[in-house]
């Protein structure tokens, strides 16, 4: 089970977009990435196809899952951690609130 899965609301901790928020579109679990929406969008020349303009288009990169934690609640950075429930069932709990993350 992971602690960042795709559609969590995640705060990027360190680099150049320090403090933005995002929706996690894709996990690369075997490089220990993720793709963040609207965070560290990078530039790309793109070759045209049939289906798509040649010209310089922006996109978003991934990012170290270590720059990236869960958002609580409260909006703040919140580290995960996991709990068997009474029937069984392995969750993700937040560190910070003790809260059970929905997912």
């Amino acid at each position: 089970m992971q602690k960042i899965r795709k559609g969590d609301s995640v705060v990027v901790l360190t680099g150049k977009d320090k403090g933005r928020t995002g929706e996690v579109l894709q996990v690369l679990p075997k490089e220990g990435r993720a793709v963040v929406r609207g965070v560290n969008i990078v530039k790309r020349h793109q070759r045209q196809t049939q289906s798509q303009e040649a010209g310089i288009i922006s996109k978003e990169a991934s990012i170290h899952l270590s720059n990236i934690a869960i958002a609580g609640k409260d909006g703040k950075p919140t580290r995960v951690g996991f709990k068997v429930l009474e029937d069984g069932k392995k969750v993700r709990v937040a560190k910070r609130s003790g809260d059970v993350i929905d997912g």
